[in-house]
């Protein structure tokens, strides 16, 4: 029987899902290549989850989990993996002259139809999440025969070597770009391939959160740092000393930008991807997650002429994010903005980037040095790392430039600890510094498993000494959507230290850190686990997650 044609906006219309006015808004945004679904999905309107809900409540059409799914791989001759992935389905069974296929679009007539036409069997239809789809032919397509030979047994190492350079259809090319594709799909921001005695273990770090992603036999080790070398131009001779390199390829019609570190290890070397999410840099300065009074703050600080402002926080914190967030709200014909980098993660149009190069002597020191005699109006220094930059980035700022920079402290108030540590007059420091920006990521509630619970009486406790009160707290119980971790994507908390008067002379007089305190406390600056707690408070993510990330005092 042909599947009853209904449009999706109507059905989530009836549903009560969205409004008329927002399927139409949605439907005037909507590139002709892009699905309704994604749309509502990217404007956050609906979650993945209520859309399959509704699908399967209107249609009829049952929810599958591909969580764990015992998938028939003798099925995939069937459905080539281009087809796969260009229309987000999966096939799950046969049964006689039937074919059950798993979509993210079960409304997608055209891709039915084309499947019924090169398959020759009557289609029918389950629903899943995108991502899982995704991560499923991710998983299971490439696990072909010579994926399996190379897994199974110790093959000739130059043999595969010589492969690896010439051939870029060998297995072991697949598996790498395997790999990284999978990374990708999971939203991952690294991939850690730790050498062990007897095995090599690849670790995808997913929401701040590191979880194994696969176990595999130690005579792949060489090979896969062989091929990971080659991808970014590093010496694969070459076992005794640490290297950096970077890899800009398309996987799996994916633009992917990583940069890679090696590190030698007891058991051999440790390979650490960083993957650049080129797709969220530029970001409005509005979607930074800062409540109102931070939003106001931040924006004071990079709108004024001159001083520094420094953002702070460990690695992997979205410092950068935040960076390019100011720099993209700045940028402007009528500004000269220059940066100095290392490495430039992220190519913004109308902006002049300069890339760090100690090798030829391109210090920070000696870029900042060259970027005072190009006329600038605002300076980006990547990370302020010594005496001799922050000297340099000071001056600056003295005679008449905004310059906004990275520096690695644990809050707000240790900045200021920090660069007096580092040699820098406490005169200059009070003088030139404008704001502070500490910054932690936190990972956010599932909110397809969301549930509302009552606050133990340990959150009572710290929402009391923070002079708060809680009434509700929201947590994830875990679906196949977040992975049953009960958390999805992760959210920034701000601490936006705003250098006034009284503060400079407390800086000049080299008082203690305690009054520089007592004087933040005054002024009402929101400190990390304030903000943190706030956003429990709106149902955004846990206390746990907050004092994983901030300090109670």
């Amino acid at each position: 029987m042909a599947p009853t044609k209904k449009r999706l906006g109507d059905i989530l219309v009836e549903a009560g899902m969205i409004t008329p006015e927002q399927l139409e808004s949605a439907l005037k945004e909507k590139s002709p290549k892009q699905k309704l679904g994604d749309v509502l999905l990217q404007k956050g309107l609906i979650t993945e989850h209520q859309l399959i809900e509704v699908l399967e409540l209107q249609l009829g059409i049952p929810l599958v989990s591909l969580y764990s799914y015992p998938f028939d791989t003798k099925l995939f001759h069937l459905v080539p993996k281009e087809v796969a992935k260009r229309n987000v389905l999966i096939p799950l069974k046969k049964d006689h002259d039937k074919l059950l296929v798993a979509m993210s679009d079960p409304l997608d007539f055209y891709a039915i139809d084309d499947l019924r036409m090169s398959t020759g069997f009557e289609i029918e239809r389950a629903i899943a999440s995108k991502d899982e789809i995704i991560q499923s032919i991710n998983k299971y397509y490439d696990e072909d025969e010579g994926l399996q030979e190379l897994l199974g047994e110790n093959t000739g190492e130059e043999q595969i070597v010589e492969e690896i350079v010439t051939e870029q259809d060998a297995p072991l090319v697949r598996l790498v770009n395997q790999l990284i594709a999978n990374a990708v799909a999971q939203k991952a921001s690294d991939i850690h391939i730790d050498p062990h005695e007897n095995k090599v273990v690849v670790r995808y770090r997913v929401d701040g959160i590191l979880r194994v992603e696969r176990v595999f036999p130690k005579h792949l080790q060489s090979l896969l740092t062989a091929r990971i070398k080659i991808l970014a131009n590093l010496d694969i001779t070459e076992h005794r000393v640490p290297q950096d390199g970077r890899i800009k390829q398309v996987f799996e019609l994916y633009p992917v930008d990583l940069r890679v570190s090696t590190l030698p290890m007891i058991y051999g070397e440790k390979i650490v991807l960083r993957i650049l999410d080129l797709s969220s840099t530029l970001t409005n300065i509005h979607k930074l997650g800062l409540n109102k009074i931070n939003l106001q703050r931040f924006q004071s600080l990079i709108e004024q002429p001159t001083g520094i402002v420094l953002i702070t926080g460990p690695t992997g914190s979205g410092k950068s994010t935040t960076l390019y967030s100011a720099l993209n709200k700045l940028n402007s014909d009528e500004v000269n903005i220059i940066t100095v980098e290392d490495p430039v993660e992220y190519q913004m149009e109308g902006v002049n980037q300069i890339q760090v190069n100690p090798t030829v002597g391109m210090t920070f020191a000696t870029g900042l040095r060259s970027i005072l005699r190009q006329d600038p109006n605002i300076i980006m220094v990547g990370e302020i790392r010594d005496k001799e930059t922050v000297e340099i980035a000071i001056r600056a700022s003295l005679t008449g430039h905004l310059v906004l920079s990275t520096i690695h402290t644990n809050d707000s108030l240790s900045a200021v600890t920090r660069l007096i540590d580092m040699g820098v007059e406490p005169f200059l420091i009070a003088s030139s510094l404008s704001g502070i920006v500490a910054q932690r990521l936190v990972r956010k509630v599932c909110r397809d498993c969301a549930e509302e619970h009552e606050p133990m009486k340990r959150e009572h406790e710290i929402f009391a000494k923070r002079g708060m009160k809680i009434e509700k707290v929201k947590r994830g119980k875990g679906c196949s959507s977040c992975n049953m971790t009960g958390y999805k994507g992760r959210m920034a908390i701000h601490e936006i230290l705003v250098i006034n008067e009284e503060m400079r002379r407390v800086i000049i007089n080299g008082e203690s850190f305690t009054k520089l305190r007592e004087l933040a406390i005054k002024n009402k600056t929101i400190f990390l686990i304030d903000d943190g707690l706030l956003k429990v408070k709106q149902g955004l993510t846990t206390t746990e997650e907050i004092l994983r990330a901030a300090i109670l005092d």
